[in-house]
Order: structure tokens, then sequence, then C-alpha cells
């Protein structure tokens, strides 16, 4: 799925001209939007998922139980006389040896998993989730939506197996349940299989399902976090199967402005951020103007986490700051 970030990103620092230090008006609000194109790649914190990359159990060949991931209940629709049993339709397989024609190139361990292309098919996993083993939640999978914080999850994926329709959708979801134990989407990706998309079967390719910034209000703030892999086709588009492997889930702080200060002639603030990423620097004398016309000051790096940019000589008049982010894109651990 192409996003597209915002046209800006709020974070202002106001300066009033002729004002002392402590006079500097500070005003900080950033939305994170994540892209998968981006110019760069942001480095984040990594959150431990059980079994994210499908090793467990072992099998020499393929297994339908999967560890620490919990499938979907059948539908009443599904015919089970059909020649395939409903937890057949996911399941783990060893990769083929490098010499073998659909040996997956890029598969993380040893294993990977598939999913079909029927309705409704689905793997999940949160903290009361369950697997083929376990009757009660081993609340394994720990993590919670936390206010200040953006999220991304990344999967590799590969389409169009078993001659699966061009079109045959797959969505990647984030989620937290609610009162009611119903799952609430946060944040979601659809995957469509086209020969564009996968124009080999021999290789995985990432896709990323990004939540912005939580706010301290938002209904997923201090929520457990679930993730959802469900297969959206039709019955009319239905066949065929998805490979998976390598699930990632990342975190990452909300950039910000801060410690301004005037010294010497001289204007500077720090900018904080997840390591990696770059910003543009834009000034304006009025923050009401449109983006177009603030006049851009440079890119800036921020690669330690903190970088602090200078404005010199200090502006005559009151100028108002903006970064806006130009690299975006979430590289998980």
């Amino acid at each position: 799925m192409a996003d597209t970030p915002p046209e800006n990103f709020p974070i202002v620092i106001g300066v009033p001209a002729g004002t002392r230090a402590r006079g500097i008006i500070l005003s900080v609000s950033l939305a994170i939007w994540m892209a998968v194109s981006s110019m760069g790649a942001a480095r984040a914190a990594g959150i431990s998922i059980p079994n994210a990359s499908f090793e467990s159990p072992a099998t020499t060949f393929v297994a339908i139980n999967i560890d620490e991931w919990q499938k979907g209940p059948k539908p009443d629709w599904f015919d089970e006389t059909g020649g395939f049993r409903w937890n057949q339709l996911t399941g783990i397989f060893k990769n083929t040896p490098s010499t073998s024609q659909d040996h997956l190139d890029n598969c993380d361990g040893e294993q990977a998993i598939w999913i079909f292309a029927i309705p409704e098919v689905e793997l999940f996993q949160d903290y009361n989730s369950v697997d083929w083993d376990d009757a009660v939640p081993a609340h394994g999978f720990d993590a919670r939506f936390e206010a200040g914080k953006a999220y991304a999850l990344t999967v590799g994926v590969n389409g169009g197996g078993g001659g699966m329709v061009v079109g045959a959708t797959l969505r990647m979801s984030l989620y937290f349940r609610d009162g009611a134990s119903n799952k609430v989407l946060v944040g979601m990706t659809f995957i469509t299989n086209t020969a564009a998309n996968f124009p080999t079967h021999t290789h995985l390719t990432d896709y990323q399902v990004r939540v912005p910034v939580v706010r301290p209000g938002d209904p997923c703030a201090g929520q457990n976090i679930g993730i959802q892999i469900l297969s959206t086709v039709t019955t009319n588009s239905q066949g065929g199967y998805w490979d998976l492997d390598n699930v990632r889930l990342c975190a990452v702080r909300e950039p910000a402005l801060t410690a301004p200060r005037r010294s010497g002639g001289q204007f500077q603030f720090a900018l904080e951020s997840e390591p990696g990423l770059t910003f543009e620097i834009l000034a304006s004398g009025s923050v009401e103007l449109p983006l177009s016309e603030w006049t851009s000051l440079g890119m800036l790096t921020n690669d330690t986490g903190t970088v602090t940019y200078v404005d010199t000589p200090l502006p005559v008049n009151r100028r108002f700051y903006r970064a806006r982010q130009v690299s975006a894109a979430v590289n998980c651990p």
C-alpha cells in the first residue's frame, strides 16, 4: 500500500525577536507518518514476538500446528468434505534446499508459513490468544500501545502460489481488544496479488503496517497489541496460497524539538528522534503560511538520537521553525 506523508509535520518553535532565552515560546506537536517508499530508514526499538519466524514446532516437511499463534474459527459455510479441513489452511513448511527451484532466497531461519487464499482464513497473536497446544493463554506476547510512540509491523510476504488469481488480497493489521474481546483495528495494510507486486515466487517482499503516534486519549493507549493476518478474498477469487515469514514489530519514539536558546547572535535548538532520520528544517515569519511558502534552511540528519541545529545570524524578526521528516521508513532490528 503506497501511503503519502501528510503535507507537513507541525513541530513549531516561535522566536520573538529581541527577547531573552527565557521568553522563547516552544510548542511541539509532531505526528509521525512512516512510508514504505521513503528516502531512508529509522532504527527503532524491536518488540519481541513469540515464534515470530515460525521456527516452532520444527518440521522436516510441513506441519499444520503453529506454536504461539491462534487460528481463526471455522465459519459455518466452510465444507470440510471438499478436500481440506479448516485447520489445514494455515501451517508451517520447511524451506526447500537452495538448489531447488522454489527455494525462498530470503527466508528467515529454516521455516515459513502458508495461508490459503480462502475467505476468513486467519492467524493472530495477542496477550490472550492461545495456540493448538494450550487451553489457556500463555500471555507470551505482552506488548502495549504506549502514548508518545508510533508502531510499525513488518512481514515478509510472497503471493501467487498455487495458481492464485490476480487481485486476491491479504490483510495485515495491528489491533487491540475492547471490553467484549472484539478486535479493534488500529492500522492495516492490504496486499494484492499482482505480477508487479510478486514477479517471482522465490523471494519474500516486506510489507508494513504503520500506526501514527499514539496520544494519551486514544482508545488504544495502554492496551495490549495484537497482530492479525487475514485472507480477504471473496469466494469468486479464492484459491492458491500466500507464503509469510519474519514478523517484526517496532516502536518508534515521537520526534521533538527541544532546548531552544539564543547565544552570541545565534539561535539554536535540539532535534530528538530515532537515530538515522533525516529532516528538512523550514522557517517562516508566520506560522499560518502554507508549507509551500516556508523557506528551506537545509537538511539535518540525526545520527545519534539528538542533533543540534544552529541558525545564524539571529533573525531580526519573528521566525518560526518546522522540522519536516523526509526519511521515514522503519527497519525493525
